[in-house]
Order: structure tokens, then C-alpha cells, then sequence
């Protein structure tokens, strides 16, 4: 009697996952067909994602609250699948900001401890790295994550080195205005040694020393004020200046030095200019105009997303539509969409919808990205 129910229940269970496979193949088949039409317009070489709604979801159904993350993760896993079948090379995902270090400690820390799971399932053979041939970056400060966390982020992009067919940038401990920070940083300390005033005599450039007249202009500590590392303890009172650099009096001199650091505030200098009655009066001299040291190029190739192309889309989920600190440099051409369905319940029918309206609107864009 059992092992009749036992065979019937095989039976029925083999019936059931055949009807799966079929069901799978025939969804696999249409995916591809419906992909080879969409083919035929232009695709995006990169959307990124921002997986808003993973807390939402699982207090909406009664979850745990990492439950609602691992939904989210599952939903990432076919939305990469849907990319790369489609030819997108490029996808990033804003997986952990700086600002949710300041959520509560068990979450962070379960937001940790999930991430370094997914790290290593990445590594794993036939998973979805090897499939497509996937380069991955983690994009962001790395130092402030826990040793363990980037010690494997390390690890994951040093063995996926070599693979180029498609790239994902996980950006984990990210925000826009770090990255922005960290890439005028990178830039002026490049630069230190070449950022110095000009002046051109009959096509020939020489170096404007201390004290020297610069068209009319007489220039104050050219490259040295910003070396005034004593200047609160000087207690110097401040009168009047030019974008951080301030004058002030001591022991009945005259002094200038730099309110900040000399990498932020070398657009102009201090000057004195002589009047006809003999008076000087202080002023600025602007050398980004004439003689510019550091230019876009320079910052862009220090930002923590230099390897990959500006986003052509940035899709945001569960309807909002702020940015939230995320690709601010990236995204000034770039089209948005924001779904109303949570992370954990977007899907294909949303992909598809925006790279139709991205297809419909790329002759517009270019324009304007032509424009600028």
C-alpha cells in the first residue's frame, strides 16, 4: 500500500517537473524572440540600478527583515541574466551606501554577512560570472568595510580580472560626493608639482616669481602661501580675500596665506594693484582662465567609476525618484525611470518598457549630449 502511494506521488512529481521544464523552455524561447525584436533598435551599453524597496517587501509580506534582502538579491540575479542575454555589457547596482552605516548594527551587520555569502557564490563554478564572462568591480571607499567583506571584494575582482565580455560594478561603501571628493583629491595631488603661475614675453612662457608684476598686477606668495600650516595658531584675523586665500596682519606686516588646503582653492591669487594716485588696492588673478592645470579629464579619471561609461539609464525602483547620492557626475545625460513595484517584484516587464522608451528617445539625447 505505501509503495503504491509512493510510486503514484513519483509519478505525479515527475509530471509536475516536466510540466516545469516545458513551461521554462516555451518562457525561454519567447524571452529570446522578444529579445531579437528589441535587438533591432539601439540597446543601452550600461543601465544602472538602484534596489530600492527590499525592507518594504518583507514588512509587506510579513517577512523578516533579510528575507526582504535576499528576495531583492534573487530579483538582481534575473535582472543581470535579462541584461546580458540582451547584450547590455554594463550594469551597476548601488548595493550599500556610507549613509547605511548609520542604520542599526544588527541590520548592517546582516547586510554584511549577506554580501560576503553573495561574494562567494560568485566564485563558484557555472554561476552567472562564469556564464557570461563577467569582470566584476566593487566601487567605493573598500576601506571603510569590515576586513572580511574586503578582503573578498579584493579577492572577487582579482579572479575576474581577466573576463571582459560583461562588466557588473557593485558600489558598496559609495556615495557621489565621496566618489567626487576622492577624484579632485586623486587629481591635485597629481598635479602638485605643475601648479604654478605663468606669464608669456614675446611667446616665451617663464615662471611669475613673488613680489613680480603679472599684467599690472603685482603677485603675493605665489607658491608658497598654501605651505602656511601655522595659520590658527598665529591667530590672524581675517579681512578680506579671494576663494580661501585671506589676508591678515601680523607684527604690523602683511600677510596672505590659504583658508583650506592649497588643492581646493588654486583658482585664484592674491594680488596687489598699483592706482594712478599710487594707492594699491587688493584683488584676485584668475589662473584656471589662462593657465589651466587641472582639467575634466583629469578629475574624471580619478573617479571610482572611470572604468565603465556613463550610465545610458538609471532605473530606480518602488517609485521614487531621488538620486540619493548615487552617479550625480554620471547621470546628467542619462534617462531615469522610476517603477512603482518594490525591488524584489521588478522584473522583464520593466526592463523591457524602459529600453523601449530609451530606444525611442536616443536620437533626443544624443543631441543634447552633442550640445554640450
Amino acid at each position: 500500500m505505501v509503495s503504491s502511494v509512493a510510486n503514484k506521488v513519483g509519478k505525479y512529481s515527475g509530471v509536475i517537473n516536466g510540466v516545469n521544464r516545458l513551461f521554462g523552455d516555451i518562457g525561454g524561447f519567447l524571452r529570446r524572440c522578444l529579445f531579437r525584436v528589441l535587438s533591432v533598435g539601439p540597446i543601452p551599453a550600461h543601465i544602472a540600478f538602484i534596489m530600492d524597496g527590499n525592507r518594504r517587501y518583507a514588512k509587506k509580506l510579513i517577512l523578516k527583515e533579510g528575507d526582504g534582502h535576499k528576495a531583492g538579491y534573487q530579483a538582481l540575479m534575473s535582472l543581470l541574466h535579462y541584461c546580458y542575454d540582451l547584450g547590455i555589457k554594463y550594469v551597476t547596482v548601488y548595493a550599500f551606501s556610507i549613509e547605511n552605516f548609520k542604520r542599526q548594527p544588527d541590520e548592517v551587520q546582516s547586510l554584511m554577512d549577506l554580501m560576503l555569502e553573495k561574494m562567494e557564490a560568485l566564485l563558484a563554478e557555472e554561476s552567472i560570472v562564469d556564464q557570461y564572462g563577467i569582470r566584476v568591480y566593487f566601487i567605493g571607499n573598500l576601506k571603510l568595510l569590515s576586513e572580511p567583506v574586503r578582503a573578498m571584494a579584493e579577492k572577487v575582482m582579482r579572479i575576474t580580472s581577466n573576463n571582459s565580455r560583461a562588466v557588473l560594478l557593485v558600489c558598496m561603501a559609495y556615495t557621489a560626493s565621496d566618489e567626487i571628493l576622492h577624484a579632485v583629491e586623486g587629481s591635485c595631488n597629481e598635479k602638485r608639482n605643475e601648479i604654478r603661475l605663468h606669464k608669456s614675453d614675446d611667446g616665451v612662457t617663464e615662471d611669475v616669481k613673488d613680489s613680480e608684476k603679472f599684467n599690472s598686477m603685482v603677485v603675493n606668495d605665489v607658491q608658497n602661501f598654501y605651505d602656511d600650516t601655522l595659520v590658527k595658531s598665529r591667530g590672524l584675523k581675517h579681512r578680506r580675500g579671494c576663494n580661501g586665500v585671506a589676508r591678515g596682519f601680523q607684527n604690523g606686516l602683511t600677510t596672505y596665506h590659504a583658508r583650506e588646503s592649497f588643492e581646493s582653492n588654486w583658482d585664484q591669487v592674491v594680488t596687489s594693484k598699483a592706482s594712478k594716485s599710487g594707492e594699491f588696492s587688493d584683488g584676485c588673478v584668475s589662473l584656471r582662465e589662462e593657465y589651466p592645470v587641472i582639467k575634466l579629464v583629469d578629475v574624471e579619471k580619478h573617479m571610482y567609476m572611470a572604468v565603465a561609461p556613463d550610465p545610458d539609464i538609471l532605473i530606480r525602483s518602488s517609485g521614487e525618484t531621488r538620486l540619493s547620492n548615487f552617479l550625480l557626475w554620471q547621470t546628467s545625460q542619462c534617462q531615469l525611470y522610476s517603477p512603482g513595484v518594490l525591488w524584489p517584484e521588478i522584473g522583464l516587464p520593466q526592463l523591457v518598457w524602459v529600453i523601449l522608451k530609451f530606444q525611442h528617445t536616443r536620437s533626443y539625447l544624443e543631441k543634447k549630449k552633442q550640445q554640450l
